[in-house]
């Protein structure tokens, strides 16, 4: 049996502790046993604390109890007894303390409204409910008011009161109208949690006469309805926008205190135009995750399930495009009584000792108090074995008398608890639960569980006998269970027979018997092969078996893991399944399942169908099975195996597998043993100690393997010590005062012999000189328990069995389980390198203080705010880890001119050690991002405006800005650069005195002390001078003169008659018709003219122009605006259609509107003059 270890004499308290539980009885849930033992009343059901009841119903107060004998019940009213038998309306139900009081018929609720409490008793005790408030539901009727029309200016707020009756409980509150439809509600209009609708702005649309309040009483299953509020909307023009104002609550500040585990509600609701949006905010922390819900239009934070850590300050802003308010409310989180340790039942022997411990938490802390069988302690009996020490009850050396029910009430200003607890003292001889003479049946080499279920008081002890007259069980190939069950864990043969349990105690002793039968494994000694089958053919595979005579087999067939396909081609017979007119389909594994009552095995093969060959060919096919297998040569660990080859079916074989069965630990279960050339048929094959062998052959050739051999003469070898230790061993803590041994534990094989077991042995490394050792069962974990936190542990972990040990073991560095580390990183600083990198160091801390395997540091900063803006954000904590012993860290992408805070942790096994104190650190400045916008608006002649905003991050204190412009050509070339510095508080420029029409170059960016930051560029062009178009406009287009015309005209006609000429001469004095001579003597006035040239485009620069540097002419938000950049004489007061001067020159060429480029804006150039125009023309 195993041995107990011994406690060590300085933990006192720890022995009290286990004595405690060891004392206490579990009585086994066994009906029979349970109606025969005696027990105190336990209360099983009981009406709610807090009981609303309907006034039309009858009232039913539950009070359900159990107990041995049964209880009795009697009730308690307002602190008084409560005698139902003078009240006609009020009757218990029987075997039940449950009230029934008769409303229906004639009683009213109003007239029971009080505080009840049952009592149940019996001879044992008395246990008591809680205190049961009842209160009838009311539902009253809508105080009559006199409600006068709400006459409200458009843009106002506006709040309609609903101000419902007060009911038990509360009524639901919602708004309709006369059509019972829900009144819809927005951002700008909804309902508040006191059933009042708010209006943050009233349109015209709110005007309506059927605004009407709701109320609806869920016990009495009523609606009560306030008269129609009537809301008309008048329009003043303009609508003046509002700041929000806080509709409620109202002030900057209140208080709200809720209890811990209910729904936090907090609201604000605000007027104003444009209609406020609510932000909610925790000062000092973020909202908890996972438990905040915001409802109504987030104009209500939810919070479920609060507790004290909810605590604290919450800021409401409410927000609109005119300004912001805020209201901040202080949020108590107090806590009802709720239980940390509940007093449980105690079951004792006469003469042991126990405890009943009351322990409850809340806010503010609750104050316990115990009664005895419902009475105050202080007045009730006394009992001598009973001492009272606050929140705990000591009982030592009870008697039969001690049994009572004992009650703890936890209260507070908030509510209360209250527990019941017996203490039931019984003094039993042994019962023996297990029913007499059961039989047990298992397959053999397979565990045997032998049950032997008890009860008394005190707890009896537990011994085995195999037979009549047999001697006690003991040693290690048996194990004792707690509850009385024997447990062999490899049943043989042998094991067979009668055992005995008895049971005893200082009242009696008492014994019972049960019969154990060990059964043959069953197996399949004929398993099913491999076939291949042409089409159409038939094929066979056979499932012979071998098992258990008393025991009745069952066979199933599967194919690929399902039922066989309902097809009359398949044939079942008593060992075999046939397969008629195989076709492609049956194509598959096939595998035999065979059941008993007590074991299952299986076998498959494969079974492959092929066409069928169209001539006859050689066939190549695996080898047939070895057989003729023969073993010589026996010796303790060495034999020598013979076979004689199959046929090699045209393919010769390449080598032999030998396999092998180890029939006393794995039946059934082949190994591989070894392989030799397909030449050798005979080889010598290493033995194991205690293993009863047996050996397979398998020819292999390049077609595939054979079926195994036959097995051969099975051989058991001797047993011995074992000759190996378990393997990867390992000591590594799962808690901090613990160490977990564990190691690879012995296959059956190995362990050479019966009673495998194992030595396991440890020391703590450089304090402990001896081993503490223990032997434990064939597992593979032991745990030792009380070890200081993590300190090195020397392991060593050795087999032995009923012959021997195995060769002594290495030895292993473990460990026991780690614990938080207790110190935090000191001497923390911070070298800031640049705007956006430091450096941190810190000192390493001790090891010993590590507790654990140093893992490395981790490094928490933060960015507490910007020095530029100053104002908070939310805080969104970085971590870095550090890996290993390392001292030092870079901490990059950090923003310029910032405050940060830092904290170092080390980090083991277990998790982060405490940080340490936060380490304050400032980024100095850092260049500026480029301005967030630039826009360039009211062109005039001679001047532009420049608007910027400032850049988006500062990254410190801005000393300037930086303007810097130049003209641009039509040709785009660049003219001078021109530089301007402008205060930094400045947001806007009016450039003066610049050149009327022309397009200039802007490039601007901001300083700080360290630099210039990255610039924005933009182009603009001044309008044109009016004057000076109007006289280009007026200019002499020479191209449309007549005397122009007629000289063009004579000088074609001479270049005609020239070439007539030549022609003719070249022809020999040929004669012209009288027809050609007039056409060629013709009026060059009437002749047309050519005007493919003639025409005069409009002036357009559709090149790109091309800056100094990198950047777009056009603004990024396309600012321009178009009366800035047309160009075209109608926007100077000319018209658009064309117009003749006095001498009939067309000048509506000059005087179109020029289309708008899209990609680069706007640019417009003078109009080009008649002198250019003619130069185009010729």
């Amino acid at each position: 049996m195993m041995k107990k270890k011994s406690v060590p004499a300085s933990k006192p308290f720890l022995i009290l502790f286990l004595c405690q539980i060891i004392s206490a009885l579990d009585v086994p849930l066994d009906s029979k046993l349970l109606e025969e033992l005696s027990q105190p009343p336990t209360i099983t059901h009981q009406s709610p604390k807090d009981y609303i009841v309907d006034p039309r119903e009858n009232i039913v107060i539950q009070c359900e109890a159990k107990g041995k004998p049964p209880p009795s019940f009697s009730w308690t009213r307002n602190g008084t007894h409560f005698d139902i038998d003078k009240d006609e309306q009020v009757t218990m139900k029987p075997n039940s303390g449950t009230l029934v009081i008769n409303i229906m018929n004639g009683g009213k609720a109003e007239a029971y409204e009080g505080v009840y409490q049952c009592t149940a008793r019996n001879e044992r005790g008395a246990a008591i409910s809680n205190n049961i408030v009842i209160r009838p539901s009311r539902s009253p009727l809508w105080t009559k008011e006199k409600l006068e029309p709400n006459q409200v200016r458009e843009g106002d707020s506006l709040v309609l009161h609903c101000r419902p009756p007060v009911g038990l409980p509360p009524p639901i509150i919602f708004w309709m109208d006369n059509a019972f439809q829900r009144l819809p509600q927005s951002e700008r209009v909804s309902q508040g949690l006191n059933g009042d609708l708010y209006f943050s702005n009233v349109q015209p649309e709110d005007t309506r006469e059927d605004y009407i309040c709701y109320a609806r009483f869920n016990h009495t299953q009523t609606i009560q309805q306030k008269q129609p509020i009537s809301v008309k909307v008048f329009s003043t023009k303009p609508v003046t926008e509002r700041q929000p104002v806080l509709l409620t609550p109202t002030g900057s500040t209140s208080t709200k205190v809720e209890l811990r585990g209910n729904v936090l509600l907090l609201e604000c609701i605000a007027a104003g135009l444009p209609t406020p949006v609510i932000r909610w905010i925790k000062e000092g922390g973020e909202l908890p995750a996972n438990r905040t819900f915001f409802e109504n239009f987030k104009k209500t934070l939810k919070i479920i399930d609060v507790s004290e850590a909810d605590s604290g300050n919450y800021k409401c802003i409410a927000r609109n495009t005119l300004g912001s308010v805020h209201h901040v409310i202080s949020v108590t989180v107090k806590a009802a009584p709720y239980w940390i340790t509940a007093p449980r039942n105690l079951v004792l022997s006469p003469g042991e000792d126990g405890t009943l411990i009351c322990r409850a938490n809340g806010n503010p802390k609750p104050s316990i108090s115990w009664l005895a069988n419902g009475v105050p302690i202080a007045i009730a009996p006394e009992d001598p074995s009973r001492k009272v020490d606050g929140d705990t009850i000591i009982f030592s050396h009870v008697q039969e008398r001690s049994s009572a029910v004992y009650q703890c009430n936890a209260s507070n200003e908030y509510g209360y608890l209250l527990a019941n607890a017996f203490v039931n003292v019984l003094a039993e001889p042994p019962r023996i639960l297990t029913p007499a003479n059961k039989l047990y049946q298992v397959i053999a080499d397979s565990p045997a569980l032998l049950d032997c279920a008890y009860f008394g008081s005190p707890k009896p002890e537990i011994e085995w006998f195999k037979g009549v007259k047999g001697s006690i069980l003991r040693g290690n190939e048996y194990v004792f269970h707690d509850n009385g069950t024997l447990e062999i864990p490899v049943a043989q043969k042998d094991s067979s027979g009668t055992y005995t349990c008895v049971a005893r105690n200082e009242l009696g002793k008492i014994q019972n018997e049960v019969h154990l039968e060990i059964k043959d494994p069953t197996m399949i000694i004929k398993q099913p092969e491999y076939k291949v089958v042409q089409r159409y053919g038939q094929v066979s595979f056979e499932c012979i078996i071998k098992h258990d005579s008393t025991l009745l087999p069952t066979v199933i067939w599967l194919k690929d893991n399902h039922e066989l396909p309902d097809d009359e081609r398949f044939l079942v017979g008593k060992d075999n399944l046939t397969i008629m007119n195989v076709t492609d389909k049956d194509d598959g594994t096939y595998t035999c399942i065979v059941n008993t009552t007590l074991d299952s095995v299986s076998a498959s093969a494969v079974l492959t169908v092929v066409a069928a060959p169209p001539t006859p060919a050689i066939i190549y096919a695996r080898p047939n099975p070895p057989f003729d297998l023969e073993l010589t040569g026996q010796l303790e660990r060495s034999i020598e195996l013979s076979w004689i080859p199959g046929d090699e079916n045209n393919s010769p074989i390449t080598h032999f597998i030998i396999e092998y069965e180890d029939g006393l630990h794995e039946p059934g279960v082949w190994h591989y043993q070894t392989e030799v050339p397909g030449t050798q048929t005979t080889v010598q094959l290493k033995l194991s100690p205690y293993v009863n062998y047996s050996f397979r052959v398998i020819a292999v050739n390049q077609i595939g393997r054979s079926q195994p051999s036959e097995p051969s003469e099975q051989y058991l070898t001797k047993s011995a010590s074992p000759d190996e230790n378990p393997a990867n061993v390992q000591g590594i803590g799962s808690e901090p005062d613990n160490l977990v041994i564990t190691w690879e534990s012995l296959k059956g094989f190995q362990s050479n012999g019966p009673g495998l077991q194992y030595k396991v042995s440890w020391r703590q490394k450089d304090v402990d000189d001896e081993w503490t050792s223990v032997i434990v069962a064939n597992v593979s974990k032991y745990i030792v328990s009380g070890t200081p936190t993590f300190v090195p542990y020397e392991i060593k972990v050795q087999a032995l069995n009923d012959l021997g040990y195995a060769p002594e073991p290495s030895e292993v560095i473990g460990h026991s389980g780690e614990d938080l580390p207790m110190v935090a990183p000191g001497n923390v600083q911070v070298h800031v390198i640049n705007s956006t990198l430091a450096k941190v160091h810190w000192d390493p801390v001790p090891l010993k203080t590590v507790r654990g395997h140093l893992q490395g540091y981790k490094v928490y900063y933060w960015k507490v705010q910007s020095l530029s803006r100053r104002s908070r954000r939310h805080v969104e904590k970085k971590i870095l880890t550090f890996r290993g012993n390392k001292t030092f860290g870079m901490l990059p992408g950090l923003e310029p001119y910032s405050s940060y805070k830092l904290n170092v942790r080390v980090v083991n096994g277990k998790g982060e050690g405490p940080a340490s104190p936060d380490k304050v650190f400032k980024t100095p400045e850092g260049v500026p991002s480029s301005p967030s916008f630039l826009k360039i608006t009211n062109p005039t002649l001679d001047s532009l405006t420049l608007e910027w905003g400032s850049p988006t991050h500062p990254n410190g204190v801005l000393t300037s800005y930086i303007l810097k412009f130049q003209p641009i050509n039509n040709t785009h070339e660049l003219g001078p650069l021109v530089e301007i510095r402008i205060p930094a508080n400045e947001s806007s420029l009016i450039l003066k005195n610049l050149n009327y029409s022309t397009r200039y170059k802007f490039y601007f960016n901001a300083q700080t002390s360290v630099g210039s930051g990255s610039q924005i560029t933009e182009e603009a062009v001044t309008i044109m001078d009016e004057g000076k178009m109007a006289m280009a406009s007026r200019q002499v287009d020479i191209a449309t003169q007549g005397w122009f015309i007629g000289l063009m005209c004579a000088v074609a006609l001479l270049i005609l008659i020239l070439l007539i000429v030549c022609f003719i001469r070249r022809n020999k004095g040929g004669k012209y018709p009288v027809k050609e001579k007039e056409d060629a003597h013709a009026d060059p006035e009437i002749q047309p003219m050519k005007e493919d040239d003639g025409t005069f485009g409009e002036y357009s620069d559709a090149e790109d122009h091309k800056p100094l540097k990198k950047g777009s002419r056009t603004p990024s938000d396309r600012t321009v605006k178009k009366e800035d950049s047309d160009d075209s004489l109608v926007d100077y007061g000319e018209g658009v259609n064309g117009q003749f001067n006095e001498d009939g020159s067309f000048i509506g060429q000059y005087s179109g509107k020029k289309e708008k480029e899209p990609a680069e804006g706007n640019e417009s150039s003078e109009a080009p003059s008649p002198v250019n125009a003619m130069n185009s023309f010729v």
